[in-house]
């Protein structure tokens, strides 16, 4: 079962976490097939997604990219409150990969990719928007991006280890948290954050891969006094829906759809990631643009079409 493990350091306001996902990742790799390289690149990002989300505190989705200028265009986790993660990339098809890329031979090659970390709360009120950062890839490993970002947008003093193979993701993350009163003090924190640190930078990626949570956090930490909580349970989960997909296409504007239709006699829309397929002909098409006030397209009864 995939794991999530927070953890806090006592008499220190420094916590970790430790995330192993092997059955969400299966589930993501077995819609595309992706070279080893993106593969991995991707595998990091659903670790590291998994890990930020669980210290959000609100009720929404936190959506992490890498807009990349080199072989890979796109990379995109998606995860929320409850774990529920979903995943996938985008290639440039013309690109020719050699298999042992760097992350910036394959998204920052002309230093124009960019980190967007995007947090969407699932009960937005009238007028809200997400919440969205975006800053240059500054780093050469999505662990030092993320660091990066942290640092510079949330002022958060961060660590994360990540790896990924065909069979597992996993990372960790060590992040220290402003005093808010109570035992100890900022010395005891900078201390306690200097000497996990140092544990945590002798963690490679082969041992991540192969070692189970509760077997790195007794190798990494036995030493010190900490205080583990309930695990949780990353799982995938896609969002589509034909509700969503019929959104979109209206956001296309009935002319575009309609040309689309006199080419192609009905419009095919493939999730990237979950894969399903969802189909609109004309009909379908003139009820999306034939909607009531509250926006509901639903086929009449008895009229669905498999």
């Amino acid at each position: 079962m995939d794991t999530l493990q927070k953890f806090m350091f006592e008499d220190s306001a420094v916590r970790g976490e430790l995330v192993e996902i092997s059955e969400t990742w299966r589930q993501v790799q077995s819609r595309q097939t992706y070279p080893e390289p993106v593969r991995n690149l991707l595998g990091e990002m659903l670790a590291a997604a998994a890990l930020l989300s669980a210290n959000l505190k609100f009720n929404g989705t936190i959506i992490m990219q890498i807009h990349g200028d080199g072989p890979v265009r796109l990379l995109v986790v998606e995860c929320d409150a409850a774990l529920h993660m979903r995943a996938t990339a985008k290639l440039d098809p013309d690109a020719s990969l050699r298999g042992d890329e760097s992350v910036i031979e394959l998204v920052n090659v002309s230093g124009q990719g960019r980190f967007v970390i995007t947090l969407d709360p699932k009960d937005k009120l009238p007028g809200q928007q997400p919440y969205q950062g975006i800053v240059p890839l500054d780093g050469g490993s999505v662990a030092e991006i993320i660091e990066n970002y942290m640092l510079r947008s949330e002022q958060l003093d961060t660590k994360l280890w990540l790896a990924a193979d065909r069979q597992v993701a996993r990372g960790m993350l060590l992040q220290k948290l402003p005093r808010e009163g109570g035992i100890g003090g900022p010395t005891d924190d900078v201390d306690t954050w200097n000497r996990t640190v140092m544990l945590g930078d002798t963690l490679k990626r082969d041992e991540l891969l192969e070692t189970d949570i509760a077997t790195l956090m007794r190798r990494l930490f036995w030493e010190e006094t900490i205080r583990v909580f309930d695990p949780r349970h990353p799982e995938f989960h896609c969002t589509c829906s034909r509700e969503k997909v019929g959104n979109m296409l209206k956001m296309l504007g009935s002319e575009e759809v309609e040309s689309a239709l006199q080419e192609m006699g009905k419009l095919g829309i493939d999730c990237d990631f979950c894969g399903q397929h969802y189909e609109f002909d004309a009909v379908d098409c003139a009820q999306l643009f034939a909607t009531d006030l509250t926006g509901s397209a639903i086929r009449p009864p008895g009229s669905v079409r498999h």
